[in-house]
């Protein structure tokens, strides 16, 4: 609400868009795993480039049309860009795409949500190869759907600009995780987070949360691994949580006691 009336009113909320940029060479030997979406790059090693402006200025007309309905997808690139070989993200180029067809329909790129914006000639100049089918938002009439054609319809037009080459794998290619860098580990940045970044009040609601979330584990075993990853990270703030949780459990019933009998 306050987001909506903030834009409505003129107030646009608005971030700064950076980047880091790390040289392919040096991916291959950097301390840790630069892939690991689970970890940040140290702003010391690859500062942040500031590259424009992330500003929300409009409010949808129709909710369903423009937010229900909008598909986004990592494998909408524009050209010269090409993915990592970060595994999240591999297996989110093809997903995302997938899930829309599923959720959205077949056409779902010819909504006006996610047609391309800018193209000369609108939606209609450019080629989706493809014909009709179910929930179709734009008919292409008898133009051709395969190229080459002698039609007189475009082939497929090579993408502008320079494309990555991509990248390439060496060493054993095996079915495990990552080739181990010199300091991959799971907890190392997760500490200083909580050490060095959170303030007192953040490590207060840290410690709440997660009191409130390991709480209602039941198995004694699941529990005990949860606050061994916890004090891995930090072991003031895995007591903490230990000792939360325990006293805020119910004391056990003892057989006998607070159970009515006939007289």
């Amino acid at each position: 609400r306050d987001l909506w009336e903030s834009i409505e009113k003129g107030d646009f909320p608005k971030w700064t868009m950076s980047v880091q940029v790390m040289p392919y060479e040096e991916a291959k030997t950097y301390r840790f795993n630069p892939f690991d979406l689970t970890k940040v790059w140290p702003h010391g090693d690859y500062p942040l480039h500031e590259v424009g402006v992330l500003e929300l200025n409009k409010n949808p007309d129709n909710f369903f049309a423009q937010i229900e309905q909008a598909a986004f997808a990592p494998s909408n690139m524009v050209p010269g860009m090409g993915v990592s070989p970060d595994k999240m993200l591999l297996g989110r180029v093809f997903a995302y795409a997938d899930a829309q067809r599923y959720r959205i329909g077949p056409n779902f790129h010819q909504l006006p949500v996610n047609q391309p914006q800018g193209v000369e000639g609108g939606f209609e100049a450019v080629n989706q190869w493809m014909f009709d089918g179910n929930q179709a938002y734009h008919h292409s009439g008898t133009a051709p759907v395969y190229a080459p054609n002698s039609l007189g319809r475009e082939s497929a037009q090579e993408f502008q600009g320079k494309v990555s080459e991509g990248w390439e794998a060496d060493g054993e290619m095996v079915r495990q995780a990552y080739a181990l860098h010199a300091e991959d580990d799971d907890f190392g940045q997760a500490g200083t987070l909580v050490r060095e970044v959170f303030d007192d009040g953040a490590r207060d609601r840290l410690v709440e949360t997660l009191t409130g979330a390991l709480g209602g584990i039941v198995r004694q075993e699941v529990y005990e691994r949860a606050i061994w990853y916890w004090k891995s990270i930090d072991e003031t703030i895995g007591t903490r949580v230990d000792e939360a949780v325990k006293a805020n459990r119910e004391p056990e019933t003892v057989p006998g006691m607070g159970v009515e009998r006939d007289a």
